[in-house]
């Protein structure tokens, strides 16, 4: 592969947030965004396929990759998937578009997830890829969650100590994360890696993701407190080796915060987009096709 992949990049200025964007194709709009600890580059092998029906936008969420990283403050308001997700309307609203689908993989999922709550007039279908709902996740929460989601205690805490210890080796934090959550699909292409190491080695970077799982224990469990339903149709895929698809009925869990839920299992961890690619284009073909 190569990096910068052959889409148009520009940035936008999500009010005072520099969101970095790819653009390419013609069609309906349909955004992609990315999870931990990657950048827009994890959909590699699956974003060119889209763009023969669709105009495709990735950006790079705030705090990752070549966007504006805020610093977080007190509460990590900064890092609320609600101010991730306003972030991505306004980017689709400066690029000409109202109305549009959106994927996410990920923290990318759960920032759709909340985008779709948040302005249902502008999702017009929703993915969700590899997720369930946070607030279902921690409602759940036992020793298997705390075992193989480890990360997300570690990340949420406090006094630096995340921040230090995967400073001081960023490289060793992202790959052995990397490997541990693949089974069976594609490898993942070693440009990509570089690419996601290049921009985690920003010291703001990993103390801006680590304020987003922060926020995801704080914040933005107050915000899913209040409820609301997704109104788009949407679709579930996940991996039948990962800890989602081990531990949850994923369809019937979404059926609790979706009113259209469709969705499938495919055969890998949790890296769909590159574990996966085919299976996943043309399941995002078939889910966003006009």
């Amino acid at each position: 592969m190569s990096v910068p992949l052959p889409f148009s990049y520009r940035t936008v200025d999500a009010d005072g947030v520099r969101i970095r964007c790819a653009i390419a194709g013609d069609g309906p709009p349909l955004l992609l965004l990315h999870g931990y600890p990657q950048t827009h580059v994890i959909w590699h092998r699956v974003a060119p396929r889209l763009t023969a029906d669709h105009t495709v936008v990735l950006t790079d969420l705030r705090g990752y990759g070549d966007s504006d990283k805020p610093a977080p403050g007190p509460g990590d308001h900064e890092y609320s998937k609600r101010r991730m997700a306003r972030d991505q309307l306004l980017v689709m609203n400066a690029l000409g578009f109202d109305r549009f689908g959106v994927a996410g993989h990920d923290r990318g999922g759960r920032v759709a997830h909340r985008l779709a709550l948040d302005a249902p007039e502008a999702v017009t279908a929703l993915a969700v890829l590899d997720i369930v709902p946070t607030r279902h996740t921690f409602e759940h929460a036992d020793k298997d969650f705390g075992l193989g989601y480890f990360h997300w205690f570690f990340l949420a805490a406090g006094n630096g100590i995340p921040e230090h210890l995967i400073g001081a080796d960023p490289r060793f934090w992202i790959t052995t994360r990397m490997n541990a959550r693949h089974h069976g699909g594609a490898a993942f292409d070693p440009a990509a890696v570089e690419e996601y190491v290049r921009c985690f080695s920003d010291p703001a970077a990993i103390a801006a993701s680590c304020s987003d799982y922060r926020a995801a224990a704080g914040i933005d469990l107050e915000h899913d407190a209040a409820g609301g339903v997704v109104e788009a149709p949407l679709l579930a895929l996940w991996g039948e080796h990962g800890f989602v698809g081990r531990h949850y009925d994923v369809l019937e869990v979404w059926r609790e915060y979706a009113r259209d839920v469709r969705g499938e299992a495919l055969d890998c961890d949790h890296y769909l987009p590159e574990e996966r690619p085919d299976e996943v284009a043309a399941a995002l073909g078939d889910f966003f096709r006009p």
